[in-house]
């Protein structure tokens, strides 16, 4: 069994040694679903919800969600980012708003987490917004969709 990186010699928890890594341009995209009924996806595409503009509140949490993921996920290390793009797509077919984030640096360790967390704050901050007009939506799908750069490469998501 290969050794667990975040664990020291000794099995506490540790922040990994990325300083001899080489400095990449590295990316990551997230996705996710805030799943709601047809009627609340209408509100929010007519802002007509009381507490404003929903897209607009999420895009920004979103972004600021990925500058502070090392305050919230132990073990992450604080970045320097370049780039963050926070999409929201409303899908009127799955009565869904579709959530994804792009996160770009250049350095030496990758940048999944901040996407994951960009897309789990954006998600969670629709919730808040329109929970008043439905109590039955819910939050599904959230993983990562494709990440480059660093030593492991390219990937994508299968499905």
């Amino acid at each position: 069994m290969s050794r667990l990186t975040h664990l020291d010699e000794s099995g506490a928890a540790s922040m990994v040694d990325v300083s001899g890594k080489l400095i990449t341009t590295r990316i990551a995209v997230a996705e996710g679903y805030v799943m709601m009924e047809a009627a609340t996806l209408g509100l929010i595409q007519n802002g007509m919800l009381k507490k404003g503009d929903v897209l607009s509140v999420a895009r920004i949490a979103g972004i600021m969600a990925a500058k502070r993921t090392h305050e919230l996920v132990p073990l992450c290390h604080p970045l320097l980012i370049s780039k963050i793009g926070i999409e929201l797509e409303l899908d009127e077919r799955k009565s869904a708003i579709h959530v994804k984030a792009t996160v770009k640096i250049s350095g030496q360790t990758g940048v999944e987490m901040e996407a994951l967390t960009a897309v789990s704050i954006a998600c969670l901050t629709i919730y808040d917004m329109a929970k008043s007009a439905d109590k039955d939506m819910r939050i599904e799908g959230i993983r990562v969709l494709e990440k480059s750069g660093g030593k492991s490469g390219e990937y994508r998501a299968k499905i």
